[in-house]
């Protein structure tokens, strides 16, 4: 048991759910640092305090927190550490049930509660901070958040109850820290929002991703931008026009479709249908022929019959996604779908889950092997295992397929644009060796 004493506080920052998530504990541990608090990402050793950055996007990331936030009450209870504080998403939409079910946590905060947050800790939230964050993915490449919140109404999605409506950062403060990270040694740009397409509008009365995108690419430094999350209806089509004209535009796009069924669609409130989606998708690909397109697919959606299900999976066998993620349908708290009948058995949502992502891993396959004799330029995000593993311009970290290169018969510098040939491929990773 550790005893207390009066050394300056070791601060553990633990983070869960997604890249945007991750964004806010990047810029929690930069007023921490500023303040001249001494803060880690996820490292246990000596660690004082504990800040939880929760998700609650569906289910299974709840319950992830849930235990994450019972693990530590656990070490503090054991006198490991001294205390247990909770944020993020999970303690903005449940912080009373939180509060009366774990009170051991010594205080929980919502996602717009970092100067109450900081002052806990004895710290002064900086406005003069604002784009300042202590980066926690390789120095190479950072996660650039456009816009918080969502003015979208998804049946199925609680994120506008728990990060609110839009708001769009401004074009100068994006573009200038853009040029913080440059600085810092960042080549690689990663849009994210809840909805890029929307960027703009709540500020400048219209859609700008693409002027954004023209200030962005000025940037000295920065050679690849990626664009996570955007959303079908209303996609800006200037957007496309600049990622096939801008080399340093990655010609990648994560676009969430959730499914092709057009009743399935109108339930889930997404604004389109089968037709304009698949109209979507050939504009994507007829401007830009080699352009990646991730997906992301809900199934067991409240009405999806067996004949449903099986158009979406005829979808995907015929549309062919380079890259595609499966979610099995929860029913959320106080959301429009929560109203529908929660109809399809769980076991069936995981067969369908099973079955989608076992079709993909054979598209993925497909689509891997006519690359093998072909040169990609790649950066490299570390060594593990006996490779170098890194990424073409078709693949985000974390999510996408990999490069693999032989530690033991080449020498890779991490974060460096290297071209390697593809001499093998595997569903969901390209083995090769530098040019």
């Amino acid at each position: 048991m550790r005893t207390k004493s009066s050394h300056k506080k070791n601060i553990n920052v633990v983070t869960l759910g997604c890249s945007k998530n991750l964004y806010d504990s990047e810029v929690l541990m930069g007023q921490l640092k500023a303040n001249d608090k001494i803060v880690v990402h996820e490292d246990d050793r000596n660690a004082d305090i504990v800040i939880i950055n929760t998700c609650g996007f569906i289910g299974d990331a709840k319950e992830e927190s849930i235990n994450m936030i019972l693990h530590y009450i656990n070490e503090k209870e054991a006198g490991n550490i001294e205390k247990v504080f909770v944020t993020g998403c999970l303690s903005e939409r449940y912080k009373p049930d939180l509060e009366k079910e774990i009170p051991d946590v010594d205080a929980y905060f919502g996602t717009q509660d970092l100067p109450n947050l900081l002052k806990v800790l004895g710290a002064d939230y900086k406005k003069e901070l604002v784009g300042e964050r202590l980066i926690t993915t390789p120095k190479h490449y950072a996660y650039l958040k456009i816009s918080e919140g969502c003015d979208r109404s998804c049946s199925f999605c609680a994120i506008p109850l728990m990060r609110g409506g839009n708001i769009s950062q401004p074009i100068e403060l994006l573009v200038e820290e853009s040029k913080k990270l440059a600085k810092k040694g960042v080549k690689e740009l990663i849009l994210i929002a809840q909805d890029l397409t929307y960027y703009g509008l709540d500020i400048y009365g219209k859609r700008r991703l693409a002027d954004l995108l023209k200030e962005l690419v000025k940037v000295d430094g920065i050679e690849w931008i990626r664009l996570h999350y955007a959303y079908p209806t209303g996609f800006p089509k200037d957007v496309i026009e600049l990622m096939k004209n801008e080399s340093k535009v990655c010609n990648y796009l994560d676009i969430p479709l959730q499914h092709i069924n057009s009743d399935i669609l109108k339930s889930m409130r997404r604004g389109h249908n089968r037709q304009v989606t698949e109209s979507l998708l050939a504009d994507f690909r007829n401007a830009i022929p080699d352009m990646t397109i991730r997906t992301t697919l809900i199934v067991g959606y409240p009405g999806e019959t067996q004949e449903k299900f099986d158009e979406l999976k005829d979808w995907v066998r015929e549309t062919k996604f380079d890259r595609l993620g499966v979610f099995a349908y929860s029913h959320e708290e106080d959301t429009h779908a929560e109203k529908l009948e929660d109809d399809v058995p769980e076991e069936i949502k995981q067969a369908r889950v099973a079955t989608i992502m076992e079709l993909q891993a054979g598209i993925s396959f497909e689509l891997n092997q006519k690359k093998v004799g072909c040169a990609f330029k790649c950066i490299f995000d570390r060594q593990e295992g006996g490779y170098y593993i890194g990424r073409t311009q078709y693949d985000s970290p974390d999510v996408d397929n990999e490069v693999l290169v032989d530690a033991n018969k080449h020498y890779i510098n991490i974060g460096k644009f290297i071209n390697i040939e593809i001499t093998e491929a595997t569903d969901f990773d390209l083995i090769g060796k530098p040019v």
